[in-house]
């Protein structure tokens, strides 16, 4: 019987050692903290320079996503525990992905926007009344 006893007390000094690994493994409430403060000063900033007109309108959209793609990082490092070290370097993979595709996804987007507002935005003619393009309907 004293065999089983300490068998099982074995057992549970394994298992508590396997869940502190767990809990490192899903991080800390610094780590959380950490985190929650940088997205919140991540979001404020460019909040703030929008509302107080801070920055030049043209390069307002570039400083927001520039503070969003951090804000992205962010997440991943301290809310999803990506980093080098963490399953096999797989994460670090996964991280280098991500940001080769919010670069693809921002510049996209800020191509898109750029040529949809000069494309779609109507033309005044020299004359300061007609709208480019009016004269072909008469």
């Amino acid at each position: 019987m004293s065999n089983v006893h300490h068998a099982h007390g074995h057992d549970d000094h394994h298992g508590h050692g396997h869940h502190d690994d767990e809990i490192h493994a899903h991080g800390s409430l610094k780590d959380y903290t950490i985190g929650f403060i940088l997205s919140v000063i991540l979001t404020a900033i460019p909040f703030w320079l929008v509302m107080t007109h801070q920055v030049a309108p043209e390069t307002t959209k570039f400083v927001i996503l520039g503070f969003a793609a951090v804000q992205v990082v962010v997440h991943m490092v301290y809310f999803l525990h990506m980093n080098s070290k963490s399953e096999n370097g797989w994460n670090m993979m996964a991280m280098i992905l991500t940001v080769i595709l919010l670069v693809i996804i921002l510049v996209g987007s800020i191509w898109v926007m750029y040529h949809m507002n000069a494309n779609m935005m109507p033309h005044i003619s020299n004359d300061g009344g007609s709208v480019h393009g009016m004269h072909d309907m008469q």
